[in-house]
């Protein structure tokens, strides 16, 4: 009988766990069960796949520049992959924007509904941590970034998810260094990372073997922790927006595979679909990103001298789903709460702020509410209503956040490709199963 694929397999996985959820939702003991018995299930694969992306971006990422045997190569593929980026997305904020202002959701909120969800949630905790994490990064110099990118501990920056920027800058300072050597010098070096290159990718594909029981658990808690039912549908317009724009994203990324890399769209979201499936159940650009490079390279054929930079950087600084969503959420809650406030330059200030934003915030579930918060502060929100608008978003914010990462990663693999393509490096796939090499 032929095995059913990974995507199906993780598809029922999730069906299964929003089934379940809303079951033990109707049971008193429920929520409890979820918590203690199934979530932890969950927890745990999400662990195992943080536990890899370090080893496997600075392996990867070595290995892809260390092959290169020309640092100009280096210079074309990061220049590429930083403008590509930067453009799409623009054009994400840009879509959020004429969606919001077309389609105006704010106009839908009773003064009832902002009361109920002010009491709700504006002295929430997490709302208060959102604000006062933006204040931190606002404070910072102009500069601020590029000195965080630098770490002072290489062993420091590795041992926290947070810091893979840093990872990424040692990384790429280490393979660069090896290029400029002498090749029987650096050739230990190379060897050694190539191994453990490929000892951590077949981690990947032992992972993925609990992918769909992890995706039911993932999902499960999900549901049993949202909120409650009647905010959810009044905020329903506004989430509607949102999915909307995102929904465009994929077509346009669609369009982009089609026309450069001559590839057929469809096959392209077939192959990267079981990292989508993940990003949306994990909401985490970095917990996914070690499936969406063994998608990629392996499924997609985009060559690893390619894959190995483009993807660890697009997880950190390419955030075209939460982009769009710091548009149309900073100007439905102008629209609510702040109309006068809609003007050009506003506007305006959302697309760049929203941009550099994007670049500075972690790739971990929650970043964007922070960015979000230093979106309307750059345009002048009123601070004493900033956390009424926290507020108005926050009963939705973790269905958008599971869709708009699912949109993260679907531009860094579009991107990939983009490159890939652009310096002849996007060949035919070489699948790798995990019981390739074992004797049963």
């Amino acid at each position: 009988m032929k095995k059913l694929a990974l995507h199906w397999q993780i598809m029922i996985g999730m069906i299964a766990g929003i089934l379940f959820g809303f079951l033990m939702t109707q049971l008193s003991w429920g929520k409890g069960f979820t918590g203690d018995w199934i979530a932890p299930l969950g927890t745990i694969f999400v662990n195992l796949l943080k536990l890899i992306a370090v080893p496997l971006i600075l392996a990867s990422l070595i290995k892809g520049i260390s092959d290169l045997k020309d640092i100009s190569k280096f210079k074309t593929i990061g220049g590429r992959t930083i403008i590509i980026y930067v453009i799409t997305t623009v054009i994400a904020i840009t879509i959020g924007l004429l969606l919001v202002n077309v389609m105006k959701p704010g106009n839908g909120i009773t003064p009832e509904t902002i009361e109920k969800l002010t009491t709700e949630y504006a002295g929430s905790a997490k709302i208060s941590e959102r604000i006062a994490e933006a204040g931190r990064q606002k404070e910072s110099g102009p500069l601020q970034f590029v000195v965080d990118m630098v770490p002072q501990n290489a062993i420091k920056a590795m041992s926290d998810n947070k810091m893979m920027l840093q990872v990424i800058f040692f990384a790429i300072f280490l393979g660069i260094s090896m290029l400029l050597i002498k090749e029987e010098q650096s050739d230990p070096l190379k060897k050694f990372f190539d191994s453990l290159n490929e000892v951590v990718l077949k981690m990947v594909d032992l992972i993925m073997l609990s992918a769909p029981y992890a995706v039911f658990a993932l999902l499960a808690n999900v549901v049993v922790t949202s909120d409650d039912p009647d905010i959810l549908l009044a905020l329903l317009r506004y989430a509607g927006v949102v999915i909307f724009g995102l929904a465009l994203m994929i077509v346009f990324y669609c369009i982009l595979v089609s026309v450069i890399t001559k590839k057929s769209p469809l096959w392209f979201l077939k192959q990267i679909s079981p990292a989508q499936l993940l990003a949306f159940s994990t909401s985490s650009s970095a917990a996914t990103l070690p499936v969406t490079m063994e998608r990629v390279e392996e499924h997609i054929g985009v060559d690893k001298e390619v894959s190995s930079f483009v993807l660890p950087v697009g997880a950190t600084i390419n955030m075209d789903g939460t982009s769009l969503y710091q548009a149309v959420a900073s100007v439905f809650i102008m629209q609510v709460l702040w109309p006068e406030g809609l003007t050009f330059s506003n506007q305006i200030t959302i697309v760049l702020t929203a941009l550099l934003a994007s670049i500075g915030s972690a790739a971990v579930p929650g970043a964007g509410m922070v960015m979000l918060v230093i979106v309307l502060e750059a345009i002048g929100f009123p601070s004493d209503k900033l956390p009424i608008g926290l507020a108005l978003i926050f009963a939705v914010d973790r269905p958008l956040d599971m869709l708009r990462t699912t949109i993260n990663v679907t531009g860094d693999a579009t991107v990939s490709m983009i490159v890939a393509k652009s310096v002849g490096k996007l060949g035919d796939p070489k699948v790798k199963e995990w019981d390739d090499h074992y004797q049963g």
